[in-house]
């Protein structure tokens, strides 16, 4: 049993439910490790000031999440002297059925990665369980070629937790999905709302 089936429990209804969901996220919150926020923000920086890209990944709500991080860092600074170069590898909905179609799902990443990764490159994968097989294949793809790595996880982190540079990770119980994906989403408007802000 998880944290949110506890709190499921102990409701009366709808009402007692958000308290104790929201009071859950606070405390999730709370736990996050700030340094790795601050080395994912400069990571982001080194990576733009040297004109190189950063590839986001992940499957289901991290893919949203990949998306919406793309829009926020990409477009959201474009009006800058030096905008961020971000790309989503969900977002090509040919690409991923082709490769998905063509040499199965689990390589609809690292596929992407083999013709677009480049030296420099950052590759930010996104994974509540941080086991997802075409996620780690990705990464270990990119660190084989000399990438650095940025992970977002939840639960237990996985072995992307052990296979990321650079780890922002929302500790819970397994199959936690909702709260892990929405501080993820906080990750991406905390980042990109200070990066909109820096010359």
């Amino acid at each position: 049993m998880n944290q949110l089936d506890k709190i499921f429990e102990n409701s009366a209804g709808p009402k007692e439910f958000a308290e104790g969901y929201l009071q859950h996220l606070s405390d999730l919150l709370g736990k996050l490790n700030t340094l790795e926020i601050s080395n994912t923000i400069n990571e982001f920086l080194k990576v733009r000031e040297n004109g190189k890209k950063i590839l986001f990944l992940g499957n289901g709500g991290s893919a949203a999440t990949a998306s919406h991080f793309v829009n926020d860092i990409a477009v959201g600074t474009r009006k800058k002297e030096k905008p961020f170069k971000a790309i989503g590898l969900t977002d090509n909905i040919a690409a991923v059925t082709a490769i998905a179609n063509d040499d199965g799902y689990e390589n609809i990443f690292v596929k992407q990665l083999e013709y677009l990764l480049e030296p420099g490159d950052l590759v930010v994968a996104i994974s509540a369980s941080g086991n997802s097989p075409n996620v780690i294949k990705a990464v270990e793809y990119a660190k084989g070629k000399g990438n650095r790595i940025v992970g977002l996880t939840g639960f237990d982190g996985g072995k992307l937790g052990q296979l990321s540079d650079i780890l922002v990770h929302v500790e819970t119980a397994k199959g936690e999905y909702g709260p892990v994906e929405d501080i993820h989403m906080v990750m991406d408007h905390l980042i990109g709302s200070y990066l909109n802000r820096v010359p």
